[in-house]
C-alpha cells in the first residue's frame, strides 16, 4: 500500500520585511484549519527542515528571523518559488473569557496577531504588550492597531515606549486591564516570568514554547524542555513541545 506523501507544496506570494532580520513570508494558498499557536514543519530540498509558528492561515504566512542557514534560504526565496509543508501540528491557543492580554517578545508577536484577529472578529477585548531589545526590533504594532487592538510597546533600552522588559510592562497593565486570560509567545525567560506574574494575579496563562523539533509528531522526544524551564511554568516531565504543546495552559 502506498502511503500518502505528508508534504504539501506552497507557493510564495510575497515577502514583507518587518525588521532588519525578520521577514514575513506570505503564501498564495491557505493553510486549512490552522489555529493560532500551532506550528508547521517546512522543508527545503537539499537544505533541511525546520518548525515555524503559523502567523496566519488565509493566506498562510510565517515570520522568519534570519538566524541560520535555513532561515537565510527562506529569506532568499522569490515569489512563485515553492516550499514544502507538513502540518499544522500541536496544541494552539484557545480563547478563554472575553478580555485578553497578549504578551509578545520579539518575533513572538506574529502568532499573537493571528490570535488577536480571531478574538477581535468575535467582538472581544484585546490588549497587546509587545517587547524587544530596541525600537528597531519591534514589529507588527501597526497591524495590531489596525484591527482595533490596544498596544503597549516596551523596549529594553527605552528607545520606544516603556523602558524595561515586556513582562514589567505587562505587570503594570494588569493593574488597570482586568484580563480574563493571558497569552504569551517569546523567549524562555520571558515565559517563565509571565507564568509567575499570572500566579500572583490568579490568572491562567497560555504560553507558547519553542524547542528543538525534529519529527514534529512526538516520536523522537527531542523537544522536551529543560527542567528549569519546566519548573518555572509548572510543566510536567515528559511534556513534548511538538505533541503536547507548543502552548501550555498553566493552572490557576
Amino acid at each position: 500500500m502506498r502511503l500518502k506523501h505528508p508534504y504539501k507544496a506552497f507557493h510564495l506570494g510575497s515577502i514583507h520585511g518587518e525588521t532588519e532580520s525578520v521577514n514575513t513570508l506570505i503564501f498564495k494558498e491557505p493553510l486549512a484549519q490552522a489555529q493560532p499557536g500551532q506550528f508547521v514543519m517546512i522543508w527545503l530540498p537539499g537544505i533541511g527542515e525546520k518548525p515555524f509558528c503559523v502567523a496566519g492561515a488565509d493566506p498562510f504566512r510565517i515570520s522568519v528571523a534570519n538566524i541560520g542557514d535555513f532561515s537565510q534560504a527562506l529569506h532568499g526565496l522569490h515569489p512563485t518559488e515553492r516550499v514544502w509543508v507538513r502540518g499544522p501540528f500541536g496544541q494552539g491557543f484557545t480563547l478563554s473569557g472575553h478580555r485578553h492580554l497578549l504578551i509578545g517578545g520579539g518575533y513572538g508577536a506574529a502568532p499573537l496577531l493571528f490570535l488577536a484577529r480571531q478574538a477581535i472578529c468575535q467582538g472581544q477585548k484585546v490588549m497587546a504588550c509587545l517587547g524587544a531589545q530596541t525600537a528597531n526590533d519591534i514589529f507588527l504594532v501597526d497591524e495590531f492597531r489596525e484591527i482595533q487592538c490596544d498596544v503597549l510597546v516596551a523596549t529594553d533600552d527605552g528607545s520606544q515606549g516603556f523602558k524595561g522588559w515586556v513582562t514589567q510592562a505587562a505587570a503594570s497593565i494588569l493593574e488597570r486591564f482586568k484580563a480574563h486570560t493571558v497569552y504569551a509567545c517569546g523567549p524562555l525567560p520571558m515565559l517563565g516570568a509571565v507564568a509567575q506574574i499570572c500566579r500572583e494575579h490568579r490568572l491562567q496563562a497560555q504560553l507558547s514554547y519553542e524547542a528543538l523539533m525534529r519529527c514534529g509528531i512526538g516520536l523522537c522526544g527531542s523537544c522536551e524542555l529543560d527542567e528549569e524551564v519546566r519548573l518555572a511554568a509548572g510543566i510536567p516531565a515528559g511534556w513534548l513541545t511538538c505533541k503536547d504543546g507548543p502552548v501550555f495552559f498553566t493552572a490557576i
